[in-house]
């Protein structure tokens, strides 16, 4: 079946230009121009993703997400934006943008992002359900109800936050490059900019850590990256009998 990808954009120009490429790849298209507008066209055209320009009249990019979220729905986002300011991807991504692409844009690798946002779709619904509980330490994360605890109290974090914390678990101890996490969480490279993962680890140890500048949990190691840890099994580990 032919996948359907909504463009919002006030721009006529870059929405057809976006239009014509990705109907020569073969994607069926719809085109509106305010962010009010994409709540209709999803109930009419039913999009399986959306591309979003940041900036817009009646209603920003920002909000767009921020409502699609609210409502439960995580249908893919790759946002638009001709701001260069670093804080306006995390802000984008905290939001529960799925990738980020700066104006001007080649049209081919806009392409990619969107083949490589389908292949992912693809991985979760392939998967069985997930129905265990990973524990470190204190902290469970439950990827059936997408979810993360501290002492059994849920903690709010951000879809990226969610998706970092738990590929970190999968492999606890392992010491995780920037690049590697980029890869493996974002799913593409970000031109050599790692900062956007020292950012979401700084507000993961926020939520999670007693003192964040003291971590037990997310350990930074200098020069190579990042592992998550569990600090009572360190603990008990180098405690010892006489």
């Amino acid at each position: 079946m032919t996948k359907k990808i909504l463009i919002v954009d006030d721009e006529p120009s870059i929405s057809m230009l976006v239009e014509f490429n990705l109907k020569r790849a073969g994607y069926e298209v719809s085109c509106v121009f305010d962010g009010e507008a994409v709540f209709e066209a999803i109930s009419s055209f039913q999009p399986d993703l959306i591309v979003l320009d940041y900036m817009m009249p009646k209603m920003d990019g920002i909000e767009v997400i921020r409502r699609l979220r609210e409502q439960n729905n995580q249908i893919p986002v790759i946002m638009l934006t001709a701001l260069q300011d670093i804080s306006e991807r995390i802000v984008c991504f905290d939001y529960g943008a799925d990738d980020f692409m700066t104006k001007p844009f080649s049209p081919q690798e806009l392409i990619a992002r969107i083949h490589a946002q389908f292949r992912r779709m693809e991985v979760r619904v392939s998967s069985p359900p997930q129905d265990e509980i990973i524990r470190i330490g204190k902290i469970a994360i439950l990827p059936a109800q997408h979810e993360v605890r501290l002492n059994n109290n849920l903690i709010e974090v951000t879809p990226k936050e969610y998706e970092l914390l738990l590929f970190l678990s999968r492999t606890p101890g392992k010491v995780m490059s920037r690049q590697e996490l980029l890869s493996q969480v974002w799913d593409y490279e970000f031109q050599g900019d790692t900062r956007i993962v020292d950012v979401h680890i700084s507000h993961l140890r926020d939520k999670i850590e007693k003192n964040p500048r003291d971590p037990e949990y997310i350990i930074t190691i200098r020069s190579v990256g990042y592992k998550l840890v569990d600090p009572f099994r360190l603990l008990s580990e180098h405690t010892f009998v006489g």
